[in-house]
């Protein structure tokens, strides 16, 4: 795995994540939109590429691709779950051209515990390297439903977000896991999720757009019936710098693939000022299969 050890996956050892929008954004912040919306589209490939057994283990490989259908990275992930607890990881390196406008390499992760088997996230952490500089962010979601933000935003905007706005929200991980697992269960995308991501606090309102059987495209190779989600970001309270702003919506179609009660998204895609990002599945495991669908 790029930017991790593939063989685990640690409560202690993470280390960050984002990703850019497309050439024309990676020059930007690491903190900066673009860096946020692709980022809240591999959440989304990593939440979902959860495994629902003890001892067992998912791993995917995404390619994500920006602007006049531009190559700007690959996005590999691993999800293990145990009876009491999960734990989400996702690694991510910059491709092809992009590299030439930046070096960004990140991990991102959350654990969590199942209580009454509903996922609730105990700490999340965050580490982008761009550039040979590294940016580093956690939070901590407390059993009483406080949030602790371990980084803190900039000193110059420390008021805009008290704790308590952030009691009860979790993590973007744990958000979309919430929804596969309610796909999976009930067919259904309609859910509600109030998120606390270490600098803005807003709720990702899911609902369901139709069933739709999708064809191959010049990506991708895979065909067959999916169930299309729509995502829309509601802000609560937002990040003063609006250079930080990031999607507001976004679709999402799922796919039942392995022999087991999961869904897995095989294509997502966000609309942004920039244009639209768009990701793929190109490659997964788990269950005892292996099914590829975008080559190396």
């Amino acid at each position: 795995m790029d930017g991790g050890d593939s063989n685990s996956v640690s409560r202690h050892d993470a280390r960050g994540g984002g990703l850019p929008l497309a050439v024309g954004t990676l020059a930007r912040g690491p903190r900066s939109a673009a860096f946020k919306l692709a980022g809240a589209l591999l959440l989304a490939a990593v939440a979902h590429a959860t495994p629902g057994l003890a001892g067992d283990r998912l791993e995917a490989r995404f390619e994500i691709f920006g602007f006049a259908g531009l190559h700007v990275l690959t996005d590999r992930t691993i999800a293990d779950e145990t009876p009491s607890g999960y734990a989400l990881a996702t690694n991510l390196n910059t491709r092809g051209l992009a590299g030439m406008f930046v070096d960004l390499r990140s991990h991102s992760e959350v654990y969590g515990t199942l209580p009454g088997k509903t996922p609730r996230p105990e700490s999340y952490h965050a580490e982008i390297w761009r550039n040979g500089v590294n940016h580093a962010f956690a939070v901590k979601y407390l059993s009483n439903g406080d949030v602790i933000n371990m980084s803190g935003p900039p000193s110059d905007q420390a008021d805009y977000l008290h704790d308590v706005q952030a009691r009860g929200t979790v993590d973007q991980l744990t958000a979309y896991f919430l929804l596969e697992r309610q796909v999976a269960q009930i067919g259904s995308c309609r859910l509600v999720v109030p998120v606390f991501d270490g600098e803005e606090l807003y709720r990702l309102r899911f609902s369901d757009v139709r069933q739709e059987t999708l064809p191959p495209d010049d990506f991708q190779n895979f065909t067959g019936p999916t169930q299309v989600c729509e995502v829309v970001r509601e802000m609560i309270v937002a990040n003063p710098d609006r250079t930080q702003g990031t999607y507001e919506r976004g679709r999402l179609w799922y796919a039942r693939l392995l022999p087991a009660n999961r869904v897995v998204p095989v294509r997502m895609e966000y609309e942004t000022l920039f244009g639209s990002v768009k990701g793929y599945l190109a490659e997964v495991s788990g269950y005892g299969a292996h099914l590829r669908f975008i080559g190396e």
